[in-house]
């Protein structure tokens, strides 16, 4: 049997007939003439030794052979397709794309941008705010901010900080509220977003490690960690804060830690980018900048109790 590859050409033209279920359409896509097409399907045909296409009156539609053949093609294009983007990229130092969840993007990135716009005025920032997980050649991205308790040993990845949570609460709310155990008498808000990661690191959990016996069942829950921010800072009641995503609100005295007890997480968000591709020019360049911003949350942890949720029962 000879394994020799027909031409690229004529699999370009087949996966484009199989895709759109007709020669026309795949002859328009790809700027030739359907005889042209037709010519390089044929010759496909001769080259395999069996018909891919049945031809009917008015349509095509494919032969065993052909439903054989298609789904190889197409994927095969698509990986060539994005390993050429993603090669043409590195000759682009002057964009980096960045994905990171909507509620990092919000609370921590936006604030934040208009300093590594100032520094390095070449490189334009581009951003997709998103949680799913980071594919660098499907999402053609150069860097990720991550949060998650596992590490892909296939990526750079580098921790940003360690991330821990206290209840915080605007300041007139906090002048009601003088011990733990008065927050039995306030709306409690709950950011459900990791709650899928199943770590012990809750209202719940806080009020175990602070040693009060609360009903914590009751408030208001968020599925996103900026929605439940936005209303402690609205006044709502008292929200158990990430400190990453709450450093500018506590900058900026919109809201409060009152309580000395931090709850630290297993997981931490992270720098990811392709093994690698961390000391390329752009992607370095913010690297640094964020881990010199991510440095000022340390900040906040002075004169603070730390307990891991790890060390905590249910």
């Amino acid at each position: 049997m000879n394994d020799r590859l027909p031409p690229l050409t004529a699999l370009r033209a087949f996966e484009a007939a199989a895709r759109h279920m007709s020669f026309a359409k795949a002859a328009a896509e790809l700027n030739v003439t359907p005889a042209a097409l037709s010519y390089q399907i044929k010759a496909l045909e001769a080259d395999l030794g069996i018909p891919v296409f049945r031809r009917l009156n008015r349509a095509v539609e494919l032969t065993e052979a052909g439903r054989m053949l298609a789904p190889g093609t197409a994927d095969a294009f698509a990986t060539l397709s994005a390993a050429w983007r993603n090669t043409k990229r590195l000759n682009d130092s002057g964009v980096l794309t960045v994905t990171a969840g909507p509620a990092f993007t919000s609370k921590w990135l936006a604030p934040r941008l208009y300093k590594f716009a100032q520094a390095h005025p070449e490189i334009e920032l581009r951003f997709n705010a998103s949680l799913r997980v980071a594919d660098f050649d499907r999402d053609e991205v150069d860097v990720a901010i991550r949060f998650g308790i596992d590490v892909d040993p296939n990526v750079f990845a580098e921790p940003l900080n360690q991330e821990w949570a206290t209840p915080m609460m605007t300041p007139e709310l906090a002048r009601t509220i003088k011990t733990p155990a008065d927050l039995a008498e306030v709306t409690l808000i709950h950011d459900d977003s990791i709650a899928f990661l199943k770590m012990n690191w809750d209202w719940p959990s806080w009020c175990r490690a602070e040693g009060v016996d609360i009903d914590t069942e009751h408030g208001l829950r968020f599925s996103q960690a900026d929605h439940a921010l936005d209303a402690a800072i609205s006044g709502a009641g008292v929200v158990l804060g990430r400190i990453t995503l709450a450093t500018r609100a506590l900058e900026s005295g919109r809201l409060v830690a009152p309580f000395d007890l931090g709850l630290i997480a297993d997981g931490q968000f992270r720098f990811v980018c392709p093994k690698g591709q961390e000391d390329r020019p752009h992607i370095s360049a913010f690297r640094a900048w964020i881990m010199e911003e991510v440095a000022a949350v340390q900040a906040f942890e002075k004169g603070r109790r730390m307990v891991h949720c790890a060390t905590l029962g249910k």
